[in-house]
């Protein structure tokens, strides 16, 4: 039986080899491994990708996060609006300062954090002084925080609508998003350089990803992005001098060198990720409402542009079974994501409001292959795969 794997690296790296290896190389030779001209040309290029954000290179996409709540003076006594269904760093990273962490439900066809709550929250449990919105504990909400789930990006007019009236800044978390476009009102922007702030992952698995953990801040104000950098450095400078206290998050000169020769390729491939995509979205277009496929709230303004599939994530109250089936016939599934976040034991002690949507989809959704290169056979078998198990 062939197996069809959820995703291969491998295959990438296969038709790369040498040029990376040669890249790696010339950094060795040169023995500059952290920061330097690697890193900045590499938040040049990030940069031009989103919309000419001022872009600053981190350890990781997490450290990306902190070091952005960090620079706005987030800490105890505040608070933070996110989304419930995410990767667990989304959170991870306001917990660390000791931020309360309000989770706010997802629109059901999106799985992204809904305007509607949002405005609903901070208009009915909230409340206005001279320093802004608080909530009925008294907290300072100083960030609401949406995350461009799979490669989508959120309704980010209403949100940065509701957010301006409210003086809440918004970070974008568009660590899976990279070169997503969404059609503003305003014209096109990009992923991480829609709001005030924004952070991107390259974490191995993305559709950009590095040799191990690597991150970029972005931020539209220079101000910012010059006290990240202080921040990235243990809060030095100059050397040996601290005003505030940082953090180790520097982005490494070999992680920079190897994002640099992969960038050219991130087009093309997320145009392959697209070809697959609407191949599902056809094969699967008659499973409905048994099988709900991703939403492209965008195709007919932008096409291919508004959605990066980092993960083709479908939804069924059958998921487990279809999962069973799936395994069966050789074919890798995974679940994004099975707990949200404000059921997570570790923030058992946060009251939470009720988020009845993501815990339904955390029951249901089921992320199928749709790494750019597999091949047109694998992409059918898949699809065949899934439609059988709905006709037997």
């Amino acid at each position: 039986m062939t197996r069809i794997p959820f995703f291969d690296l491998k295959r990438q790296f296969r038709s790369l080899r040498d040029d990376i290896l040669e890249e790696i190389t010339a950094v060795c030779d040169s023995q500059s491994f952290i920061l330097g001209p690697k890193v900045e040309m590499l938040e040049k290029a990030v940069s031009s990708i989103c919309g000419g954000r001022h872009a600053v290179g981190m350890s990781s996409g997490t450290d990306a996060e902190l070091a952005l709540l960090m620079g706005l003076g987030v800490g105890l006594g505040d608070a933070i609006v996110t989304s419930p269904f995410t990767f667990f760093a989304t959170a991870g990273g306001a917990a660390r300062l000791g931020v309360k962490l309000l989770f706010l439900d997802i629109d059901r066809d999106t799985f992204n954090l809904s305007p509607a709550r949002l405005e609903e929250f901070l208009n009915s449990d909230c409340t206005f002084d001279e320093r802004g919105v608080r909530t009925n504990e008294g907290l300072l909400v100083k960030a609401v925080i949406p995350v461009h789930l799979f490669g989508l990006c959120c309704a980010m007019d209403e949100i940065l609508l509701i957010c301006s009236r409210f003086r809440v800044p918004v970070i974008e978390d568009a660590a899976q998003a990279i070169g997503a476009v969404y059609p503003s009102s305003n014209g096109l922007k990009r992923a991480g350089g829609i709001g005030e702030f924004g952070f991107l992952s390259f974490h191995p698995t993305k559709n950009l990803g590095a040799f191990g953990d690597a991150g970029m801040a972005l931020a539209k104000d220079s101000a910012m992005a010059a006290r990240l950098k202080v921040i990235r450095n243990h809060g030095m400078e100059p050397k040996y001098c601290h005003h505030v206290v940082g953090g180790n998050f520097r982005l490494d000169a070999l992680q920079a060198a190897v994002l640099l020769k992969k960038m050219p390729f991130l087009g093309a491939w997320s145009r392959r990720r697209w070809e697959i995509a609407q191949y599902y979205q056809a094969e699967f277009s008659e499973l409905a409402p048994r099988l709900q496929s991703p939403a492209e709230p965008f195709k007919e303004s932008i096409g291919n542009r508004g959605h990066t599939y980092h993960q083709f994530v479908v939804r069924t109250a059958r998921r487990d079974q279809l999962r069973e089936h799936l395994r069966a016939l050789g074919i890798g599934t995974e679940i994004y994501y099975p707990i949200p976040l404000h059921l997570q034991k570790c923030f058992a002690h946060m009251t939470a409001k009720p988020c009845p949507v993501s815990e339904s989809a955390a029951k249901e959704v089921l992320a199928l292959p749709i790494f750019p290169e597999l091949t047109d056979g694998e992409v059918e078998v898949v699809a065949k795969g899934v439609v059988s198990f709905f006709k037997k």
